[in-house]
Parts: C-alpha cells; structure tokens; sequence
C-alpha cells in the first residue's frame, strides 16, 4: 500500500504509510490518499464478522488497518489497537455499542471515549501510532492543530504523556462551550499550549495550513498534525463503519445507510473510503447545520467557501466551519484521481474566486448516482425539538450535533430528500450531551447528566495563550516554547 497527494504530478513517488503518518498536508499542498482503496469481498466480510465475535473491536481494527499499513509488523500493530481500545478508555467492550432510538432509526454509540466526543476514537489510536513511530525514529513531534470543539480535547489527552510528543493546539476564542473550553484549558502540561485566536475555526484551520506550508519552519521545529487533514487519523474512523455493519446485519447482502454530522468532512470522508473498499454501504446521509456549504454543494454543484464573517455561530459549534479540509479527498475520487484538475479547482478558482461550480458535469451527477451521496441541514429550532422528540420516544438524550444527524435522517426516511433509503439507518454519535447544557436545558429544561469525571470540571483554573489571527505571531510562540525546552 503506498500513498499519494490529491495533488500529484507525474513522476512523483508514492510514500509507504509510515511515510505520512506524522505529515498533514503533503509537499504540494494536497491531502494523502492511497494510491488504490483495497477492496473487500464477501470473505473478507465473513472473516470480520468472526474477529469482531471473537476478538473484539481491537481485533477487528487490526484487520481493517492492516489492509492499509505494511510498513508496521502485524503483531505491533495489534498492540497498538490493543492499547488504544480498551474497556477503561471506552466504557464498554463494544467499544462502538449500537442501539435502536424509533422511527425506524440506530444510533452507533461513538462518544464513550476519554473526552466523550467521537474523536476519541481516532485520536486514541493516533496517540499510540505517534509514539510507536517516534519511537522507532528516535525523534520528536510537535503537533500543531486546530478544533472547532472537540478534536483538541481528544488530542491533548490522546498525545498527553506520550514520549517525544508536545501540542499546539488552536482555537477560535470565544466560539466554543464552556465546557469544550474548559476540557482542554484546564490542562495545566508543559507539553500541552492552548491557543485561542481572534477569530473563526476556518482562521485557525488557515493557520495550521500556513504553518505547514512553510517547509523550512516545519522541518526545523518537527511539525505535525492531527487534524483530520491526517491520513491515519481518518482510516481510524473507518473501523467503525465496519463494525457498525457487522453489528447490525447478518448477511453480506443487507445494506447499510449512514447519516453523518459533518462540517470538516472527515468523518463522513471515512464512510466514504468504507464504500469504496466495497463495504455494503447503501447512502451515505450528510447532516450540516445552518453553515451548509457542502450541503450546497451536493444540491447545485457549486462549492462556496464564506467567510469568517458569513459563518454563523450556532448550536452545534464543532459544525459552524466554512472550508472542509477532507472534501478535497473526495473530489479527488469524483474527478477521477486527476490531481491537476484538484490543483486548478482547490488553488486556482477557489483561491481566486472563493468557489468552483461543477454542476452540469458528468461528475457532480456521480456524487449521488455513484458514490451515495443525499444531504440535508438543520436549524437550532429542528435541533432542539429533535433532542425532545428523541428523549420522550427513546430515553436517549442526545447532543445538539447528534440532533443535526437525526434530523436530516428523518428527512430522508420521509423522503423529503429525494427517495427513501432502502435498509436500516444509522445515525453517528458526535458527543454526549454534557458538553452543551445550554441547548440541553433549553430542549429538556434540565441539565444533562455529568459523567462522574467531568465532576467540577468548568471550575478549575484555565491555562490559555491568547493570539492575533497571525501566522508570524503563531510562529513566533511556537519558537519560544520549543527554545525553552
């Protein structure tokens, strides 16, 4: 299995996956992909089921990444599962539980991990593939990231007290909940800066980007990521996808639908990759909130960016992102792996002009017709009566992200969305509810259950850096902390 840019030119040499582990973006600017997707058949199919009967979500991770990784011996990788997916960390030996919340629809449990969010999932294993590799290298990483909500508090304890390993981790001041924010400021770590940033999630995004542009300065300080620009972090989230279908089927012939909460299109990039390798994925059911540029996308074939200004601040704030970083992943499939048409599309239009239109091509017609893609958006009022309605059918509370899901996974199911789905629908988890008591108590009027180690968490000391949206500034700050070590 070797890797390539979305962005390739001729010539260029496809990297082993050891080779992109600790990278973001590639050279060139574009995003890692494998340079084939491995397909699987129905034996391969019959095989997970009894590894994930017999061994566990641990196992069955081994089995799917070991279909993209050849450059870790088999044995070390299944101990990096092993230590990413345990009982402790996820609260149960499901590791992913799936459960069945009425009117026809399933929830896949996603956020019992360390920091309650989906990420968990992800980032866990990154924390072990990053010291095992550091390791093997006898160096050091210094990560560089971005969060919109969740992805840095699942970093941070991910990476936190891991060899060789420190964080840099950007946010948009003010624009998270009290309790996202205290998650991750209330680390006080050496390894471990907090950064808050004047101005919108896409602006820390821009930053990291920036930061990663600069050869020169990434090479000298050690720079990586784990945004979902990632490769591994997102072929962690294909597990799920797996096990998820093999919870809830019993013959190869039955078909799946997944509706995905995105804003980054990282999580539903690795359903995506999941069909692709031939799992029986039916549709793949995209859920925005109010910022709905890959929503627009997918009804006109125009692809928009806004701007900070023209992003709304809502109640699902780990979606209000307005440049989804893993969408070049799949217009890359979409037009045929031809990465100078990504190049002219990604750097030439919609640098120049802020959008690119492919309505009217045959590819934007494959979008759906091919790859399974139907989307659908949401508002704060659909959010909210949703997690009533889900509550009072299903005892399930769930969050204002997840709500954004079933919302639009209803508006399938009725088929305001075009035709209705054909098999069972499963709706991903994003967080739990805890995270944001103020639209549960507007929903519910009651405060949402704090898991007992959350207890007296929005009480304790913050330590964060506040920034100018600068990237002289940015590496201006990484210096200083990398020279004091």
């Amino acid at each position: 299995m070797r890797y390539i840019s979305t962005r390739q030119r001729p010539g260029d040499h496809p990297l082993a996956f050891c080779g992109i582990l600790l990278e973001g973006l590639a050279p060139d600017g574009g995003l890692y992909v494998p340079d084939a997707y491995p397909r699987v058949d129905g034996e391969t199919l019959d095989r997970w089921r009894a590894v994930l009967a017999d061994g566990g979500y641990p196992a069955l991770a081994h089995a799917v990444l070991g279909l993209f990784i050849d450059d870790i011996p088999s044995d070390d990788l299944l101990a990096i599962c092993r230590r990413a997916y345990t009982v402790e960390k996820f609260g149960t030996e499901e590791i992913v539980p799936v459960r069945e919340i009425g009117d026809g629809l399933w929830l896949a449990r996603l956020s019992g991990g360390p920091t309650a969010a989906f990420k968990d999932m992800a980032m866990q294993l990154l924390g072990e593939l990053f010291e095992y590799e550091l390791g093997r290298r006898g160096t050091v990483l210094n990560i560089l990231g971005a969060t919109s909500g969740d992805t840095g508090s699942a970093a941070e304890y991910a990476m936190r007290g891991k060899r060789g390993i420190t964080v840099f981790m950007l946010t948009p001041r003010g624009r998270m909940t009290p309790f996202q924010q205290a998650q991750m400021f209330s680390l006080d770590d050496p390894a471990i800066t907090n950064i808050a940033v004047d101005g919108v999630f896409d602006d820390c995004q821009d930053l990291v980007k920036a930061v990663s542009a600069d050869r020169g300065f990434k090479a000298r300080w050690s720079i990586g990521t784990v945004n979902s620009i990632n490769w591994a972090r997102l072929l962690a989230q294909v597990v799920y996808y797996v096990s998820t279908w093999l919870r809830l089927t019993t013959t190869n012939t039955e078909r799946v639908s997944f509706c995905v909460p995105t804003g980054n299109f990282g999580n539903i990039c690795a359903g995506h990759v999941a069909r692709q390798m031939g799992l029986p994925i039916d549709e793949l059911i995209l859920a925005t909130n109010e910022n709905d540029v890959l929503d627009e996308f997918f009804r006109t074939g125009v692809y928009r960016v806004r701007s900070g200004a023209d992003t709304f601040e809502t109640s699902s704030p780990s979606m209000d992102i307005s440049k989804a970083s893993n969408f070049e992943r799949f217009v890359f499939d979409l037009l045929g792996r031809d990465g100078g048409r990504v190049r002219q599309l990604f750097v030439e239009e919609l640098g120049e002009r802020g959008f690119f239109d492919l309505s009217g091509t045959v590819e934007f017609a494959a979008a759906r017709d091919r790859y399974g893609f139907v989307t659908g958006s949401s508002t704060h009022a659909d959010r909210v009566r949703t997690i009533r309605e889900v509550e009072a059918r299903s005892g399930v509370v769930v969050d204002p992200h997840t709500a954004d899901g079933v919302k639009v996974a209803r508006d399938h199911r009725d088929g305001r969305l075009g035709v209705r789905p054909a098999g069972l629908v499963v709706v991903l988890e994003t967080a739990l509810p805890v995270k944001f008591a103020a639209t549960i108590r507007e929903a519910l009027g009651r405060e949402p259950e704090i898991p007992t180690a959350f207890a007296g968490l929005e009480d304790l000391p913050r330590y964060v850096v506040d920034l100018d949206n600068d990237v002289d500034a940015l590496k201006a700050l990484i210096e200083e902390r990398l020279g004091a070590h």
